[in-house]
């Protein structure tokens, strides 16, 4: 996943993504954004107080590594969670192989509301943690998996709590489909395709015949501190204009401070896989800090509920709801 990746990109397409930031390309001018958020849809209030506690019930299981106990009682606390949200619910049981040939028993989540509704739109994250904590400064924890609370963890939490939501409200029309990937963290870096084995998966099978929403959304370690959200280049490039959507309703709630108007290379991450297998434009929301990477305790045993912060998750959770809402 998340090596990244050096996108060659013409200059004229440099030129229209600038436009999408709201330069107009004449003289400097501004374009005023897009207004996209109704105040008179009322939105479910977000709640960064249950998110945390979803966070912290995940860490209680241990890391979740394909083929551990952890795995298993954590992929049976997610059925169980969307289940008691009122979501219609289906597993995709798998197996893959990873890179160093290792058979891996997966299971892809799936959670489905408004199941009757054309018209779908498709969030995800994934939910399997790093067997190893090998950008740690300690080499002792090189073979040690990650506790995993941002990396992982924040992305579930924060669906969940979408879940909960929508499941509590019957104003929504649009359908929503909420997709856990499994085997997501377990690659290596040098080898092609060795990350995102649950959504590669997926992409090649999916669990329903034609299905096409009309985009997706990925969240991917969305509640770490002082988290930045720069546009990511594979998103800029398969899905421009869900990218122009979400980060102007971010800054439009007033979030503007975790959804920068900066961009980043692309990042292997599984929307990549859902545009390019699947066919489907899917954004990815990722912190993307200065200098770094990805966010300060990236892959380190430093990923546990101290880099959570219920601030971003608030940030991330409220625009994707809101992008929801305003568009039925």
């Amino acid at each position: 996943m998340k090596n990244s990746i050096v996108l060659l990109i013409c200059a004229l397409f440099l030129f229209s993504c600038e436009n999408d930031n709201g330069n107009s390309g004449k003289g400097g001018t501004t374009k005023p954004a897009e207004v996209l958020v109704n105040s008179a849809i009322k939105v479910p209030d977000f709640s960064a107080d249950t998110a945390y506690e979803l966070i912290a019930k995940q860490l209680d299981f241990g890391p979740r590594v394909p083929n551990t106990s952890g795995h298993i009682e954590c992929a049976n606390w997610i059925i169980k969670k969307l289940e008691s949200y009122g979501a219609k619910v289906e597993v995709q049981p798998a197996q893959v192989t990873s890179w160093d040939g290792t058979v891996l028993n997966i299971q892809n989540i799936i959670g489905s509301y408004r199941p009757d509704r054309a018209k779908r739109i498709m969030l995800s994250a994934h939910w399997d943690t790093r067997p190893v904590a090998d950008q740690d400064d300690n080499e002792e924890f090189h073979d040690t998996p990650i506790p995993g609370a941002n990396d992982g963890g924040s992305g579930v939490a924060v669906l969940l709590e979408i879940a909960r939501q929508i499941g509590m409200d019957s104003t929504l029309n649009v359908g929503v489909d909420l997709f856990f990937w499994d085997a997501e963290d377990g690659g290596k870096g040098s080898i092609p395709d060795s990350y995102c084995l649950g959504s590669q998966y997926w992409a090649k099978n999916p669990h329903k015949k034609n299905y096409r929403p009309v985009y997706g959304i990925n969240l991917d370690m969305v509640g770490g501190i002082g988290a930045r959200f720069k546009k990511e280049g594979q998103s800029i490039s398969y899905a421009p204009r869900v990218v122009k959507r979400v980060w102007n309703t971010g800054a439009q709630l007033g979030y503007s401070s975790y959804f920068s108007t900066l961009t980043t290379d692309g990042i292997i991450d599984d929307h990549l896989y859902i545009n390019r297998i699947a066919g489907i434009p899917m954004i990815d929301i990722i912190d993307s800090q200065p200098g770094v990477s990805f966010f300060e305790h990236w892959h380190t045993m430093q990923d546990n509920m101290d880099a959570i912060s219920k601030e971003s998750l608030k940030a991330t959770g409220h625009t994707v709801l809101t992008v929801i809402y305003n568009d039925q």
